[in-house]
């Protein structure tokens, strides 16, 4: 590892330091520290950090200093051969639950993420576990949270800020970041094992094999969600057949629904109704500001049924609907919903009426539903593919009919 300068490139450095990321020089390194500041495109302060002594002092004790942050999870520094090392807290905070009911909605989700590095809770040993995971917080929070009462290690790896299995699947959860992070931070001079303990989910971006050729660790896969890793460790690392099954719950259908509806349709949603208030105003007689606001305001309406048919219903029905592909799943519970409006509101509508209605709720709610099927279990990538190639076609189509049909009911009587 080198260094150009008093603070070292993010991709050099080295230091567990939880800042936003850290800019330190190599752990063996006995560099004073100076007063230069480096700052990312997305962190907010970054000191050079000088010795594993001075890191552990008072310099650390508060939680603001000049020029950089110590995250308030931070209990206290443990000595280690390559210096101090920052123990976190296994209890979550106010400010960790809000941050998790931000990630839910999407607000900064670009921005939650914590320095990669070496971790410890509890009050691990050299023979403690060596846990490793993401930098996502929300992801490190969980770990940290069910490690409570046991000692061990975390080794955060940079993932961008993207949690396990999507990063194992863009690749930043992999072979070269695993072996690099484990180098950088000196863990073989941490620990007296050569152990390390990978999410399952991770296990389609780390080549096993690879790893312990290139670092001398061997991986042992852990299960398939943070709250069974006590029972795993304490289990000799097996994992029993619960652990390694992938559970889609109702629970956990509908805590994706909020990002769903705020980060990925709110905004076309609104335009779209903006649009659909403006073109109601065209009518026999010409453009009328009342008929916008009828008949437009109407539209708006088909259109929030029809979202939260296929975002919200869809996925709270999804094994109980029949069919293979989302699509097909929420045009069922488009035209449940439908049902619905049509005996609620079916005598204010004309015959072209009822069809834009039936169209416009069941098309949108089977593109919403379709849209789930990167949030699931569920399905592959290819498969994914395959079937918007398919259905695609088909909701486009349907939306521009009831457009049409609902253009048209303006003039009918």
């Amino acid at each position: 590892m080198t260094e150009t300068g008093p603070c070292c490139p993010a991709s050099e450095t080295s230091g567990p330091l939880p800042m936003a990321q850290p800019c330190c020089p190599p752990p063996e390194s006995t560099v004073r520290p100076t007063a230069e500041i480096c700052s990312g495109p997305d962190r907010s302060a970054e000191p050079c950090c000088g010795s594993a002594s001075e890191a552990a002092g008072p310099r650390w004790a508060d939680r603001e200093q000049p020029g950089y942050r110590v995250w308030p999870f931070v209990e206290d520094w443990i000595e280690t051969a390559v210096g101090a090392v920052p123990v976190v807290s296994a209890r979550l905070g106010w400010g960790d639950v809000l941050g998790r009911w931000a990630m839910r909605w999407g607000i900064g989700r670009d921005r939650y993420r914590i320095a990669p590095g070496l971790y410890a809770v509890g009050r691990p040993t050299p023979d403690s576990p060596v846990v490793v995971t993401a930098n996502y917080k929300m992801t490190f929070d969980l770990v940290r949270k069910d490690l409570r009462g046991v000692d061990a290690w975390i080794l955060v790896l940079e993932t961008l800020g993207i949690n396990v299995w999507c990063a194992a699947g863009k690749g930043t959860f992999g072979t070269d970041e695993l072996v690099a992070r484990v180098q950088r931070v000196g863990l073989d001079r941490v620990v007296s094992h050569r152990t390390l303990v990978v999410p399952q989910l991770g296990a389609t971006g780390v080549a096993a094999h690879e790893v312990r050729r290139r670092s001398g660790f061997r991986v042992v896969y852990g299960p398939i969600r943070s709250r069974d890793l006590p029972a795993f460790l304490r289990g000799g690392m097996k994992a029993s057949p619960s652990m390694r099954r992938v559970t889609f719950s109702l629970g956990e259908r509908l805590v994706l629904t909020p990002v769903e509806l705020r980060v990925i349709l709110m905004r076309p949603s609104l335009t779209l109704a903006v649009l659909l208030l403006v073109l109601g105003g065209i009518g026999p007689g010409g453009y009328s500001l009342a008929g916008a606001l009828q008949r437009g305001g109407a539209a708006a309406g088909a259109l929030a049924a029809g979202v939260l048919a296929g975002a919200v219903v869809a996925p709270a029905l999804l094994p109980r609907l029949p069919g293979r592909m989302f699509a097909a799943k929420g045009v069922w519970t488009g035209l449940a919903v439908t049902l619905v409006l049509a005996v609620r509101f079916g005598t204010r509508l004309n015959g072209w009426g009822v069809v834009a209605l039936a169209l416009a709720v069941t098309t949108t709610s089977s593109y919403c539903a379709m849209n789930f099927t990167g949030s699931t279990p569920f399905t592959s990538p290819s498969g994914v593919e395959r079937e918007m190639r398919r259905a695609l076609p088909w909701q486009i189509g349907a939306a521009g009919l009831a457009l049409v049909a609902w253009m048209v009911s303006a003039w009918s009587f």
